[in-house]
């Protein structure tokens, strides 16, 4: 049997060699083989060709989706690249942009090693794997193994699908596209920054940071094995709801990194009893600055501010502290400035998002300003030639075209110089240099400036004196704009935001509000402004930075502010309640000028020199003294004609009124219905004590005799 198997082996042998021969000679030899020869090839051509053509016409007109990984959430770094603030994807999801160079080598080793380890070579399939993982199922009647390269899923996240057969081929056609586009090392980063990690989280940073608490630099071998085993099931294996399961997986994956010899017995049981990590927030500071910043940057991955986050920090714990002392759901806002190039450095819009208002960013609200605008009115002032820091002006009750401001304390300080009225943050004498400087004039210099006070929504509103006062809207913003620029000697420069910004308003020339004399004059007053409660004057201070600084306190004390510079940082402070209740008794040094004072202590400041002492220049004998255009005649400022007053007693007894008068020669005389009203021996004021409710005559006298009366009405207060 043997030997006839050998001689039909050899028989077939010879017949297929005699068939192949004549076969080749007809090939070559004969015409008709000539003719097939030629058809053939035409025909072979001719699919290659239209195969080529249509796999081109599939790549150009059905391209992988690759944008779809280019919406990423936008970070915003500090200026130094430290994280500030994320904000997810407009689907919602946590998916940041993933690097080789930034993610550890040896969880990109085991990665490839565990997953596709011929990633390097294949096109975009593996067909041993793919065959392994059909002959597998087959046997087992069930799928084990999918046989994905790392293309093969990067091309399944871009587009998701059932898994199935025709899924399958779709995703080795998708593959072979991505593989023609991008180098291995741009498909792995595709794949790192797709992968599911549960729920909203998409890319191994986003794992990282959410589950560790950092970047993916650096990490450990249960970090390593939670990252490999996560993407595969990742809702069923979320740590937050399923713990059992992801430890599970876990140690699969250890056990397969000891079999592999990555790590040994004694590494992988230590991994393994590491604690399963759970889900934390991401941090972030600067809520409103950095949400604005992510808006504009129009999907980017990462913008570049010109925030200090350790600053920062530091800051909104103070600020948040301090808040909370003023009252449950009052708020503090501030900005710190870089006087060097104008970058704000620290921005603080609330204290929380958690509290009422919390989401307003209170750095744009307009509110009224207090006294904070009067170094500006008293620097123009300066400009003018009206007034200089010793000019004398009166500090008396006076009316200004029916406008008739008071102090703050209701009391009124006689003469005055413009120095003490500043420091003192008096009203009179305030709105007194803004008559003679013009309302109007002053409002458009501070418009040109970049900080437009926005006055009353009346078809008749015009600045008025009250701007000296608070008596128009501006932000937070504009004042920290306008302190820079009394910073700047007077050149008010736009803040800085992101580092582009800080470029170009470092480059501008800026805009000048006032002569550099001005400003200096304005500082030097501010600078020896009297120290808050419990602080030492800075000129007692070896190294302290002298701080020139000013509070103001809006009507109603809805708005508490404090704004100070020093020649490095300008910092604006402002405290209150976002819907614009009142905090009765919370004045601007009382409230907001303790945390302007702590801000400034976690400020590095440079060594400098000790300052020179300022010596008090001499006033010019022009300027001895401000008033208003005063009439020549006197003027009966209170009671006007026509006035009602009202009064609590009558009789000698009582408390009386105080007549009050501008203009004209000399001491006055007064007298009610012909009777000469006596002065109090104390204070010099003519006080007037009605006997009676009535009628009554008011006249004054000046020393030349001229003249001003008025009739008013006595009644009993209380009486309508």
């Amino acid at each position: 049997m043997q030997a006839r198997g050998r001689r039909m082996w050899v028989r077939g042998k010879k017949m297929w060699r005699r068939l192949w021969v004549h076969g080749m000679k007809m090939w070559h030899g004969t015409v008709r083989g000539q003719r097939m020869r030629r058809l053939l090839t035409n025909r072979l051509v001719l699919v290659i060709g239209a195969g080529c053509l249509g796999v081109f016409l599939f790549d150009r007109l059905l391209p992988p989706p690759l944008d779809r990984a280019r919406e990423c959430s936008t970070v915003v770094l500090d200026r130094e690249g430290a994280w500030v603030h994320a904000f997810p994807t407009a689907a919602g999801r946590w998916r940041f942009p993933a690097e080789t160079s930034g993610t550890d080598p040896e969880f990109l080793r085991r990665l490839i090693a565990m997953e596709d380890r011929r990633f390097r070579w294949h096109p975009g399939f593996d067909a041993a794997a793919l065959v392994r993982a059909a002959a597998t199922s087959i046997g087992s009647r069930r799928i084990l193994s999918g046989g994905s390269t790392i293309t093969m899923q990067a091309a399944r996240l871009l587009e998701p699908r059932p898994r199935t057969l025709r899924a399958k081929l779709i995703e080795i056609a998708r593959a072979m596209q991505i593989e023609l586009r991008l180098s291995k090392r741009e498909i792995l980063e595709l794949y790192l920054t797709l992968a599911p990690y549960g729920g909203n989280l998409e890319g191994v940073r986003a794992a990282c940071l959410a589950y560790f608490g950092h970047e993916p630099n650096r990490l450990t071998d249960a970090e390593i094995a939670f990252l490999i085993a996560m993407p595969q099931a990742p809702e069923a294996r979320r740590p937050d709801r399923h713990p059992e399961m992801a430890r599970s997986a876990r140690g699969r994956v250890l056990t397969r990194f000891e079999a592999k010899g990555f790590i040994s017995s004694a590494s992988a049981g230590e991994a393994d009893d590491t604690p399963v990590p759970r889900r934390k927030p991401f941090s972030g500071h600067s809520y409103h600055a950095t949400a604005r910043l992510a808006r504009a940057a129009n999907g980017a991955a990462a913008v570049r501010s010109t925030l200090d986050v350790s600053l920062q920090s530091q800051v909104e714990t103070l600020a948040r502290a301090h808040a909370t002392r003023r009252g449950a759901d009052v708020h503090a806002a501030l900005l710190v400035v870089d006087n060097h190039s104008n970058a704000v450095r620290v921005a603080v819009a609330s204290s929380g998002l958690h509290m009422p208002g919390g989401w307003i960013d209170l750095t744009r609200a307009r509110r009224s300003p207090g006294s904070a605008l009067k170094p500006f009115v008293y620097g123009l002032a300066f400009d003018d030639g009206i007034a200089a820091p010793g000019t004398i002006v009166d500090d008396a009750p006076r009316k200004f075209s029916g406008y008739m401001p008071e102090n703050f304390d209701k009391t009124f300080h006689g003469q005055v110089r413009v120095r003490e009225a500043l420091q003192h943050s008096l009203n009179v004498p305030a709105v007194t240099a803004l008559d003679r400087i013009g309302a109007r004039r002053f409002w458009s210099a501070l418009a040109a400036a970049g900080a437009k006070p926005a006055l009353p929504h009346r078809a008749e509103s015009e600045p008025g004196l009250a701007l000296a006062l608070g008596g128009a809207g501006v932000t937070l913003e504009e004042l920290a704009r306008l302190y820079t620029g009394l910073a700047h000697e007077g050149v008010v420069r736009a803040l800085a935001w992101t580092a582009e910004e800080e470029r170009v308003v470092r480059e501008a020339p800026g805009h000048r509000l006032m002569t550099p004399a001005s400003a200096r004059a304005v500082a030097e007053i501010l600078r020896s402004a009297p120290s808050p409660a419990g602080r030492v004057p800075a000129r007692l201070v070896e190294d302290a930075p002298q701080i020139a600084f000013k509070t103001g306190t809006s009507y109603g004390y809805r708005d508490a502010w404090a704004m100070g510079f020093t020649e490095e940082w300008t910092v604006v402070v402002w405290v209150g309640r976002a819907n614009g209740e009142a905090q009765p008794g919370e004045t601007g040094r009382a409230s907001a000028l303790p945390l302007l004072f702590d801000t400034f202590d976690v400020l590095p400041i440079p060594p400098r020199e000790p300052r020179e002492i300022a010596h008090e220049e001499a006033t010019p004998p022009g300027l001895m003294t401000l008033a208003s255009a005063s009439p020549s005649r006197p003027i009966i400022v209170f009671p006007g004609d026509g006035v009602e007053v009202f009064v609590h007693g009558f009789g000698p007894a009582a408390r009386g009124v105080s007549l009050a008068s501008r203009g004209g020669a000399g001491v006055p005389d007064w007298y009610v219905s012909g009777r000469p009203v006596p002065r109090e021996p104390t204070s010099g004021q003519a006080v007037w004590r009605p006997a009676a409710p009535g009628f009554y005559r008011v006249e004054v006298i000046d020393e030349n005799g001229a003249r001003a009366e008025a009739t008013v009405r006595v009644r009993v207060a209380g009486d309508r």
